[in-house]
C-alpha cells in the first residue's frame, strides 16, 4: 500500500485508467442523479402522505413509517452490503443499486396494500445504502487528486436538488397526476440512468482480497471515528429543525409560508454547495469549522428572535448555505482518512446520517412535546458546539490544515 494517490495522467487505449485531466462531467452528474434518485425516494411519501393514507386505507401515522422503514433498510444492510460488494466491478455495483430503484420504486407504485408497500420501501432502502456506500469512492476515482473535492461536489448536488427542488415538485405533481404515478415516473428515471451509466460512466476493478479492509479496521482507521462522531451532533442538530419547521415557524406566524422558507433554505444549500466546490480542496478545514461555526451562530439568533420574519428568513438562508456542502466535506473527510477502506467508510457515513435523521425526529419531538419549539434552537447550538470541539481538536488524521493531499491510496 503506498502513502499517496498518485495522480496519473491516462495514456491512450488504457481502459483502468483511473484518473482524468478533465472532469468527466456527464459522468459525475451519473452520479449526481443517482443521489437524487435516493434522496427523493426516501422523503416523498411525506410530501403525499394524505394521498398515501386515503389510497391504501390507512392513518397518515402508518404512511410516516414508509420514510421510516426506509431509513432501516438503509442503516441496516449499507455497510455489510458495501463489505460483501467490495470485490466486484464498480459499475456492476452501480447499476445494481439503480436497478433496485427501478424495480422497487414500481412495486411501490403498484402496491395493492401497505404490507407489499412496506416490504418494498424496505428494499429501495438497501438499494440506497448500496449506493450511498459507492458513491464518493468512485467520484473521487475518475479524477486526479487536486479535482476530487470539485468531483465530489458534482456527484452530491442531486441531494440538495432532492430536497430544495424534487420534494415540492413530486408533492405539486402528485396531486394532479396520483402518488402511483409520481413513483412510476420515478421508477422511468431510473431506466434511464441505466442507459446513462453504461454510455457514460467508466468502470473500475473492485478491491482484491488482500486489499480489503474488514469493517472492524476501518472503523479503528485514524480519523475515521472523529468524522463519524462530528457526523451524529451536526446532522442531529440539523434534523431537529428540518423535521419540525413548521411548528418553529408558528411563532414568527410563517407557519403557512412554511415552502417560502424552505425555497430560501434550498436556494442557500446550492449555493453552499457551488461553494464547497470552488474551496474543498485548498481549505477543507475552515470550511468543515467555518459552516458549524456559523449555524451555531444562526441558533444563537433564532434562540433570541425566533418570532421575527426577517430573522427566519436571514437565518434559513445562512443555514442553507452552510448545510448544501456538508455531505461533500464530510464524505471527503472520510474517504481521505480511510484510504483503502474508503468505501466501507462512506456506508458508515451514510448509516451514521440515517441514524441522525431518525434521532433528529425522535429528539425534536420529544423537545416540541416537553418545552415547545423554542428550546430547539439552544438544544441544537449544544450538538454544535459537540461538533465544533471534536473537528477542532480533530486535526492530525480528521481534519487536516493546508491544502488535501488526497490522503492514503485508495486501492479499490
Amino acid at each position: 500500500m503506498t502513502d499517496r494517490i498518485t495522480a496519473t495522467v491516462p495514456m491512450p487505449g488504457t481502459a483502468e485508467s483511473s484518473v482524468s485531466e478533465r472532469l468527466p462531467v456527464l459522468a459525475l452528474l451519473a452520479l449526481a442523479m443517482t443521489a437524487f434518485l435516493a434522496l427523493l425516494s426516501e422523503t416523498l411519501p411525506a410530501g403525499l402522505l394524505p394521498q398515501i393514507a386515503r389510497d391504501l386505507n390507512i392513518s397518515e401515522v402508518m404512511t410516516g413509517q414508509l420514510v421510516t422503514v426506509y431509513a432501516i433498510g438503509s442503516i441496516l444492510t449499507a455497510i455489510p452490503l458495501t463489505a460483501l460488494t467490495s470485490g466486484w466491478r464498480r459499475r456492476n455495483v452501480l447499476l445494481l443499486a439503480i436497478i433496485g430503484f427501478l424495480i422497487f420504486n414500481t412495486a411501490t407504485a403498484l402496491s395493492p396494500n401497505y404490507m407489499v408497500a412496506l416490504a418494498s420501501r424496505f428494499v429501495t432502502g438497501m438499494a440506497a445504502g448500496l449506493a450511498w456506500g459507492l458513491m464518493a469512492g468512485y467520484a473521487r476515482r475518475m479524477v486526479s487528486v487536486e479535482q476530487q473535492g470539485r468531483a465530489m461536489a458534482i456527484a452530491m448536488i442531486g441531494t440538495p436538488l432532492a430536497l430544495s427542488l424534487g420534494v415540492p415538485l413530486g408533492t405539486l405533481m402528485g396531486g394532479v397526476l396520483g402518488w402511483r404515478s409520481i413513483f412510476g415516473i420515478m421508477s422511468g428515471l431510473a431506466a434511464v440512468l441505466v442507459a446513462w451509466v453504461l454510455l457514460a460512466v467508466p468502470d473500475y476493478p473492485g478491491q482484491k482480497n488482500g486489499e480489503r479492509l474488514s469493517i472492524r479496521q476501518v472503523f479503528m482507521t485514524p480519523g475515521v471515528r472523529p468524522i463519524l462522531a462530528v457526523i451524529v451532533a451536526w446532522m442531529l442538530a440539523h434534523n431537529i429543525l428540518y423535521t419540525y419547521i413548521a411548528p418553529f415557524l408558528a411563532p414568527s406566524g410563517l407557519r403557512p409560508r412554511v415552502d417560502l422558507v424552505l425555497l430560501v433554505y434550498g436556494v442557500g444549500s446550492l449555493a453552499g454547495i457551488w461553494l464547497v466546490s470552488q474551496l474543498i480542496d485548498r481549505w477543507l478545514r475552515p470550511l468543515v469549522l467555518g459552516c458549524i461555526a456559523a449555524f451555531a451562530l444562526v441558533m444563537v439568533a433564532l434562540g433570541l428572535a425566533m418570532d421575527s420574519p426577517a430573522v427566519i428568513y436571514v437565518s434559513m438562508a445562512i443555514w442553507g448555505i452552510t448545510f448544501g456542502g456538508a455531505g461533500t466535506l464530510l464524505q471527503t473527510a472520510s474517504a481521505d482518512a480511510a484510504g483503502d477502506g474508503m468505501d466501507v467508510a462512506q456506508a458508515m457515513v451514510a448509516t451514521i446520517w440515517n441514524v441522525a435523521i431518525a434521532g433528529g425526529g425522535l429528539a425534536g419531538g420529544l423537545l416540541l412535546d416537553g418545552y415547545g419549539a423554542a428550546s430547539f434552537p439552544w438544544a441544537m447550538l449544544a450538538l454544535l458546539l459537540a461538533a465544533l470541539s471534536i473537528a477542532w481538536r480533530a486535526s492530525r488524521y480528521s481534519f487536516k490544515p493546508g491544502r488535501r493531499s488526497g490522503g492514503p491510496v485508495a486501492g479499490h
